[in-house]
């Protein structure tokens, strides 16, 4: 029997975008969710939110990614709290990105995000300790879900089928892959305790294969110019071939013999074809005795088979969600549909579980919208500026909260022309947690 709102357990959410709310609300029915400003510093909590935490019955807490303030961590292990890390799992989507859309998995993690090397995570624990040996089911399941996803060139963001042939440069010797990063990428800063940019994984490469020809892919957001490097492989480019035209990884990754990344899943999805793997940092497939190791990692001290691994990785470790209508699933239904999607195009009820909702904003003769309300009118101007900043579910979501949408900027310019155009707060969080639910199930 499905709960009711008033006997769900209370959680609260730290960093959540408010497009992701009604996914999370499908795809967790029994929490009650208690939304946090999206950034809130140490004292902030001190002062306000500890408080309003400590008068929940039980809570829990939860949030995406490694956003937890320290002052909030420290409350919550003072008080036997328990936290819970979320992140997209393995397999998320398809369509070659994230953006606004419902992931097909996610990883829960009671101790830190699964990228985090500096302590043992759920998953570390896992394949730390778990006896793959006595489960040769779980074993054959890995060994055909490693077939399956090569066989359909699946990864993380769907297929990317083959073009037969890669346009590689030609010459003789071995082939590396260097596998770039954007380098201010969480699963860097938290997954390589010394400081690595693209460019010195290139030099590292170089320097440890004459003769070979060295490839060096960068990461497609810099690419396009969507995310910043912090290295120009224009630098580099007189020890490598620097590939700037768009090409499934999965080719290039059967074209060559060597792979070398920081802490990239393309490493594992190297693993995967058998190549060779160096990884700088210390990502989750690292310490495994799989990969050529240059970041230490004691606690794991455990060889596992690619069966092993990937059965931890894939089958043990994340939830999986149906995206169209929160039900759990299980990796193989998930990636039978990831293959369908992927054949016959995305459904168009694909986006269902995205709620269109629009946060109560009331005309007022003054307020946060200013005199008379004047401020409602701004979208007619910036919303079309932001769906050429960004794109059109960037500009959906101005619309639906225009003062909420600038608050959650990553970007401090961007929250700061936010501030700018919106300067007063209303009042989602005066009285409490933000409790606005943004789709329809288990309201």
């Amino acid at each position: 029997m499905p709960r009711t709102p008033t006997d769900r357990q209370p959680v609260v959410a730290f960093h959540i975008h408010e497009w992701k709310r009604s996914v999370l609300e499908a795809y967790f029915p029994q929490w009650d969710f208690h939304y946090m400003p999206f950034f809130v510093g140490d004292k902030a909590f001190v002062d306000v939110w500890q408080l309003r935490i400590a008068a929940l019955e039980d809570p829990s807490v939860i949030v995406w990614g490694p956003n937890l303030p320290q002052a909030a961590a420290d409350f919550c292990a003072s008080r036997n709290i328990p936290v819970h890390f979320v992140e997209d799992g393995f397999l998320r989507s398809v369509g070659g990105s994230a953006g606004q859309s419902a992931p097909f998995s996610l990883s829960v993690d009671r101790q830190r995000p699964f990228f985090d090397s500096r302590g043992p995570s759920d998953l570390e624990d896992l394949l730390r300790t778990y006896d793959f040996d006595a489960d040769p089911v779980l074993i054959e399941r890995a060994r055909a879900g490693i077939a399956a996803m090569l066989a359909h060139r699946i990864g993380k963001y769907g297929g990317q089928p083959a073009r037969g042939t890669v346009d590689l440069p030609r010459g003789p010797g071995r082939r590396v892959l260097v596998v770039g990063q954007v380098e201010s990428d969480a699963s860097i800063r938290y997954g390589a305790e010394r400081p690595i940019l693209n460019n010195d994984l290139v030099r590292l490469a170089a320097r440890e294969n004459p003769g070979a020809m060295i490839l060096y892919k960068p990461h497609p957001d810099v690419l396009k110019g969507v995310r910043k490097p912090s290295s120009d492989p224009a630098e580099v480019a007189d020890l490598c071939h620097v590939l700037t035209a768009p090409m499934a990884l999965p080719d290039v990754l059967d074209a060559v013999d060597h792979v070398y990344t920081i802490t990239s899943l393309a490493g594992f999805e190297a693993l995967m074809r058998g190549k060779r793997v160096t990884v700088s940092g210390s990502p989750f497939y690292a310490g495994w005795g799989l990969t050529d190791d240059r970041q230490p990692n004691p606690r794991r001290g455990r060889s596992l088979s690619l069966e092993a691994l990937f059965a931890g990785v894939y089958l043990l470790y994340p939830s999986y969600f149906d995206p169209r209508n929160g039900t759990p699933r299980c990796f193989e239904t998930t990636l039978a549909e990831m293959v369908g999607w992927q054949r016959d195009g995305v459904p168009r009820d694909s986006r269902r579980l995205l709620s269109a909702r629009r946060r109560p904003s009331p005309w007022r003769p003054f307020g946060a919208f200013g005199l008379l309300g004047w401020r409602h009118l701004l979208p007619l101007v910036v919303g079309p500026l932001v769906a050429r900043i960004g794109n059109a579910d960037d500009a959906a979501s101005y619309r639906r909260d225009p003062i909420g949408f600038f608050r959650e900027q990553s970007d401090p310019a961007l929250r700061r022309l936010g501030r700018w155009l919106y300067p007063f707060d209303d009042d989602r969080f005066a009285e409490g947690f933000d409790r606005f639910r943004t789709g329809d199930h288990g309201a």
